[in-house]
């Protein structure tokens, strides 16, 4: 088969990085856990596996390639791709290996009916699920069902540069009713309006744009009080070369382990200027 790969900017291997040493830390701790019967790897927008560095040009394992190397390894796991060309790169490069399951799907449909079912709280099982689209055409339900399952830690890319461009006019009156149709999916309902934007400073009740600050904290508190989960660290900017916020970065767990070790990684990140 022919090989595709994809070209990835500085954020994108920074992200690939933390991803990675975060579920070496996850893997060690589960394998430990007696009570643990199993405990599951899940790449949502698994991709073709392996990229090609913007800045070298060299090489670079996606996420998928990364955790199949992860020793204590995972039981299983559950790559996802609307390509199949993709999925069955990715099939290819793990060979024959049993743990792996490849699914050419929406992931908005098959995580919630086939896969969450597979790391039930109350059959001691657990996972790890990397939420990574390209855009914010990720649905809401999606979240809240993976926060709901008590067993499930995620890490989210909130796509705020998709928004900015296509959703959060100046003007919220000029937003194309499609694009603002794709937020109230990826929000769950339009809730978001609140956090995006801002009457109180004018004489005239005008709304007004608020930063990417505001809404980020507003889907931060979404993802504790709406979808369950205990513990949402404050995400991380991820910037292009120019400065500019491409996607934040959230990880959300039932555990305080899990935040703390986030944390910790995310803090090497923070000041890196990329």
């Amino acid at each position: 088969m022919k090989l595709e790969y994809d070209e990835i900017g500085a954020w994108s291997e920074i992200k690939l990085e933390i991803v990675r040493k975060y579920a070496a830390a996850y893997s060690t701790i589960m394998a430990k856990q007696p009570s643990i019967k199993k405990h599951i790897y899940v790449d949502a927008f698994a991709g073709p596996g392996v990229h090609i560095s913007r800045a070298t040009g060299d090489f670079v394992l996606g996420s998928p390639l990364n955790a199949l190397q992860i020793q204590p390894a995972f039981k299983e796991f559950h790559f996802i791709d609307a390509d199949g060309n993709r999925t069955a790169q990715i099939k290819e490069f793990a060979g024959n290996r049993p743990d792996v399951f490849t699914y050419e799907s929406d992931c908005n449909e098959i995580l919630p009916e086939e896969i969450f079912p597979r790391a039930m709280y109350s059959n001691y099982a657990r996972a790890l699920c990397l939420l990574d689209p390209y855009n914010i055409d990720l649905a809401w339900e999606v979240v809240k069902a993976a926060g709901q399952m008590r067993s499930i830690e995620i890490f989210l890319n909130f796509m705020i540069m998709d928004a900015n461009m296509n959703v959060l006019r100046h003007d919220p009156e000029k937003a194309d009713p499609r694009q603002v149709a794709r937020m109230n999916r990826f929000w769950g309902d339009d809730s978001w309006r609140t956090a995006a934007y801002d009457t109180s400073g004018n004489l005239f009740g005008w709304e007004e744009k608020g930063t990417n600050e505001q809404l980020v904290q507003a889907y931060r508190e979404r993802l504790l009080q709406v979808a369950g989960f205990g513990y949402v660290p404050e995400p991380l900017p991820m910037r292009n070369s120019k400065g500019a916020t491409v996607y934040y970065l959230f990880f959300a767990s039932r555990k305080a382990t899990g935040e703390k070790i986030v944390e910790d990684i995310f803090a090497k990140y923070r000041d890196r200027g990329v």
